[in-house]
């Protein structure tokens, strides 16, 4: 199955230079081009694209508010989105992870870098790099230093199993499935299977939004 991509960058010469690494995979067709959020928006509400590319800084619709209004369209329930950043503002990394995003993936990534974190988050995986993670646990921390635990989350961290716990707690250190198959002696299958039950009962849309319940509630 053919992954489907919408670039959003406000320089021509950035989406020229994406577009032509993603159609370089087989297993991706760049379906569309925007230069501003309020585009992108647009343009994704008429071709449904799996993976939205998403710059930060545009002029007028920024990327994070556009990470929030396609988030927000019941239209594109299945839309993720990709965040590609030079990692400069944390709290615009944060601001995109809560508006929705699915993953980030530095401006010095290189093509096959970039076509994986595609391909990861359109299967529903987090597309997290090592700073990303070291933000969503800054931001955590400090939250958490800040508020008592939500009452509504802890009911819902209660109800996991043991088992769900563990794999939890490792894909919030930024393990891939293997490696808590590994770590924990399972088939990355059941770590799957664990991993989409643990989902489902706090509510998260996706791993990245774990990943973020996972340090907010402590588990990490």
């Amino acid at each position: 199955m053919v992954t489907r991509v919408l670039v959003v960058d406000d320089q021509a010469m950035m989406r020229t230079g994406l577009r032509a690494i993603l159609d370089s995979s087989a297993a991706i067709a760049v379906v569309g081009e925007a230069a501003d959020g309020a585009d992108a928006v647009r343009q994704a509400g008429e071709v449904r694209p799996d993976v939205v590319l998403m710059d930060l800084r545009m002029p007028g619709v920024n990327g994070v508010e556009a990470t929030r209004r396609l988030r927000s369209d019941p239209r594109l329930r299945e839309t993720r989105v990709l965040v590609l950043t030079t990692f400069d503002g944390d709290a615009e990394t944060v601001a995109a992870l809560r508006a929705g995003a699915s993953g980030f993936l530095g401006k010095g990534a290189g093509p096959e870098e970039l076509i994986e974190a595609v391909l990861d988050v359109a299967r529903g995986r987090a597309a997290l790099s090592a700073h990303a993670l070291s933000v969503v646990v800054e931001d955590a921390s400090r939250r958490q230093a800040r508020e008592a635990l939500d009452d509504d989350l802890a009911r819902r961290v209660g109800t996991l199993t043991p088992r769900e716990r563990d794999v939890v707690a490792a894909a919030a250190q930024g393990a891939d499935n293997r490696q808590i198959a590994a770590d924990l002696f399972i088939s990355p299958f059941t770590v799957k299977t664990h991993l989409n039950r643990a989902m489902t009962k706090l509510g998260a849309r996706d791993r990245a939004q774990v990943v973020v319940l996972a340090h907010r509630s402590g588990l990490a």
